[in-house]
């Protein structure tokens, strides 16, 4: 089954004119205190840097590209709808940017998706470099509400994911950028599709016992896979379509052996899909190739009974895609036969 990208978010922008009329102007300065600092707006910013692509797809989806100056940290295509305009937009990387050419760009805000990138360590700069210098930043807060940050590598969830936080950084950067009407219907079309997707599950005669585990990449295929553990976005899935994770790590993103996994065998396997090439695993076929023939992973129910999902790779971390994970796996869980 391929991934289903989040196709359109058409249904948004047609709530715009209706809820414009009753929309709440921002009144400035605003101070918003994100990630446990306070930034404060004396205007809407006219332009932004963004470093991580839920930012960037937020921006656009709140009507906001033409505020957008400069982009980077990309792991897919752009959503479709937003193809030909970002097109139009300078990516100062596709990784990780650095800290000159972001604040060349002179941007009124950066706009980021992980802490890591400009936190107290951050391998860009830290937010007070970039404040230092007159640029506020902001961070979404799904990856630092409930996250623990300062744990090394991807960080641990203190407590479950929610896509409350998603929405919270939409209706935030809605009010930051006083573009109230916008964040109001994105939020209330994703809700739509979160529960429309919960639902689908529900109406399933599923077995009891389903599990599954979701495999990101891995440094090498040779060694321990980074695999989902039970608080982040995959968990938020698999809580609400009611699997079971078989990995039980509150990390966001442990390594876990294959003969763990095998031993947990697990109902479904959810892998990623990226056009990221940092490593071996990144690359679907590679994935694809490894479970076919390795002797461990390919004797897995999942795998023998070709109960494989892919997904959005980009949908398996706390962001706006997550819904459309939550899409993802919902419509595979209907479409699988688990009859013995």
């Amino acid at each position: 089954m391929k991934p289903i990208y989040c196709l359109t978010l058409a249904g948004a922008s047609l709530g715009l004119a209706v809820l414009a009329a009753n929309a709440q102007s921002t009144s400035y300065p605003l101070t918003v205190e994100n990630c446990g600092q306070p930034v404060t707006f004396d205007a809407a910013p006219e332009t932004t840097v963004t470093v991580g692509q839920s930012a960037t797809e937020t921006l656009y989806s709140l009507g906001l590209a033409d505020r957008v100056i400069g982009t980077s940290v990309w792991f897919n295509p752009v959503l479709p709808e937003f193809t030909q305009v970002n097109e139009g937009i300078e990516r100062l990387a596709d990784n990780d940017p650095s800290f000159e050419s972001v604040v060349n760009k002179k941007p009124d805000l950066v706009a980021v998706q992980y802490e890591w990138h400009v936190g107290p360590s951050g391998i860009v700069a830290t937010r007070d470099q970039f404040h230092e210098v007159g640029i506020p930043t902001y961070i979404m807060p799904a990856d630092c509400d409930t996250k623990d940050n300062t744990t090394g590598g991807d960080g641990t969830r203190t407590a479950a994911f929610s896509t409350d936080s998603v929405y919270k950084g939409i209706r935030e950067l809605a009010e930051i950028y006083d573009v109230q009407a916008a964040g109001k219907a994105l939020v209330t079309e994703l809700r739509k599709r979160e529960t429309a997707a919960i639902e689908l599950a529900r109406s399933l005669d599923l077995p009891d016992g389903i599990s599954a585990a979701f495999w990101f990449s891995s440094a090498d295929l040779e060694i321990d896979p980074y695999v989902a553990g039970r608080k982040g976005a995959p968990g938020y899935m698999m809580d609400k379509l009611g699997i079971e994770n078989v990995i039980q790590s509150d990390e966001e993103w442990p390594t876990v052996g294959w003969e763990t996994i095998a031993r947990a065998d697990p109902t479904v396997l959810v892998i990623a899909e990226m056009d990221r090439r940092r490593f071996p695993a990144d690359d679907i076929d590679k994935k694809m190739e490894f479970l076919r023939t390795d002797p461990v992973a390919s004797q897995m129910t999942a795998v023998r009974e070709n109960r494989i999902v892919v997904m959005d790779a980009h949908a398996m971390s706390a962001t706006m895609r997550s819904i459309f994970g939550l899409e993802t796996v919902a419509e595979a869980l209907a479409g699988f036969d688990f009859g013995e």
